[in-house]
């Protein structure tokens, strides 16, 4: 989860609001939409624990159909894009401190040799996530903690509410500005992608899911507080590297550079954490459709190398051919989309469903699914009205794998026929 969107996203929201509660708002609902998305992924990956994610739900829930429409959006999107934006952001930190680098290629650089590093074993793959991740967390505990403690000029910025402030909490800009948070939480429901690949996946899996997200929303929390409290709005308006911007008004320019480095080089787990579930689902889809068998291959370690590959070229495209701020909030709205069908979903499968052993439910049910699937509606639906060319392209998407999966099905009865 922690990557792009919590060290570039203020920077976005800032151009349409300025309240300083309004702005931790968007922070605490994007943290309760995301936990409640995860009590909600919890039962479900509980119930079907099979690789796959939304692929997997939807297939299970709705239709092959959904599922396979959905397994098409993560894998082209939702996964693919956000690999190109945490590259980006990579690179975009990294030539802050060495100008002369090229962000561009600085990020088709780290997905190039991340992409090479996931396709060989399970062992090196989970090590270097685990390891880059603490690193992140550590960076973010430990920046928080000196700008704190040395800031000794904080920024004029009201943290409690103010008149007017309700008017904002309601209004289209929160609403969208909701996409970019949503965004920076994304990953919440990542376990699910490799749950086929979990020990006792029925007992761990609603504990990864849950507690990962309750720790990543109150170190976002904690981080934009800091962010707002050292550096001026005015610095941090529409730019990407706010976390940069932020250490040079708290720490100065030599140790900025220092900690934009770090930033820059942490951010790679993200990237990796990308590469690393995204193509389970293309894999998902290969073991299940004639059309894309050569996906659902694997080495003899059991990595979905083809999927690897297909999905980091993919990111490639997005990273060479889109703006950054295009490409986060087509990648924020079609991952609302993914999960929103698949949130409604707990609903459908208790009631289509209701012998099915849960292993996991949801705990104060209804009322988690009910909470994401208000938020998540009500972003999607100012999203639609305020972004119409992401929305089209969101829908072209949409379109293009339900045509894939009716061109993969008759190729699939063909094949039948010919064998008898």
């Amino acid at each position: 989860m922690i990557g792009t969107g919590v060290f570039t996203s203020l920077g976005f929201q800032l151009v349409e609001l300025e309240s300083g509660f309004v702005l931790m708002m968007l922070w605490a609902v994007g943290g309760l939409a995301a936990l409640c998305g995860a009590l909600s992924y919890a039962e479900l990956g509980a119930a079907l624990p099979r690789s796959g994610g939304e692929y997997n739900f939807l297939t299970e829930i709705y239709h092959p159909a959904a599922g396979f429409i959905s397994g098409w959006v993560s894998a082209t999107v939702g996964f693919a894009a956000p690999t190109a934006l945490a590259a980006l952001t990579f690179g975009s930190y990294l030539a802050s401190v060495i100008p002369v680098l090229s962000p561009l290629w600085l990020a088709t650089g780290v997905i190039v040799v991340l992409g090479a590093a996931h396709c060989t074993s399970h062992r090196q793959s989970g090590a270097t996530q685990w390891l880059l991740t603490l690193l992140k967390l550590l960076l973010i505990l430990g920046f928080s903690a000196l700008a704190l403690l040395l800031g000794d000029n904080p920024q004029p910025i009201e943290f409690s509410p103010v008149e007017g402030d309700d008017k904002l909490l309601l209004s289209g800009a929160f609403a969208v500005s909701l996409i970019y948070v949503n965004y920076a939480f994304s990953g919440w429901n990542a376990a699910t992608y490799i749950s086929g690949e979990l020990e006792n996946p029925q007992r761990y899996l609603p504990r990864v899911l849950f507690g990962s997200t309750a720790l990543v929303a109150l170190s976002y929390l904690l981080l934009n507080y800091v962010f707002l409290s050292v550096a001026p709005a005015e610095a941090m308006r529409g730019e990407v590297e706010v976390g940069y911007i932020a250490a040079r008004y708290v720490l100065g320019e030599a140790a900025a550079d220092v900690m934009g480095t770090l930033l820059a080089l942490l951010l790679i787990s993200t990237v990796s954490a990308m590469i690393l579930a995204g193509p389970r689902v293309l894999h998902t889809i290969g073991e299940d459709y004639p059309l894309f068998r050569g996906l659902g291959k694997t080495n003899a370690d059991g990595i979905p190398v083809r999927a690897i590959l297909m999905q980091s070229g993919v990111s490639l495209v997005f990273l060479w051919t889109a703006s950054f701020e295009s490409i986060l909030v087509l990648a924020g709205a079609t991952m609302a989309l993914n999960t929103f069908f698949t949130v409604l979903g707990v609903f459908v499968l208790r009631h289509t469903r209701p012998e099915l052993p849960r292993p996991f439910r949801t705990w104060a049910y209804p009322l988690p699914p009910l909470v994401f699937l208000l938020i998540t509606g009500w972003t999607l639906f100012y999203t639609v009205d305020q972004r119409r060319e992401e929305a089209w392209l969101c829908l072209a998407v949409v379109v293009s794998g339900a045509a894939l999966y009716r061109l993969s099905v008759a190729l699939g009865r063909r094949a039948q026929i010919r064998t008898r």
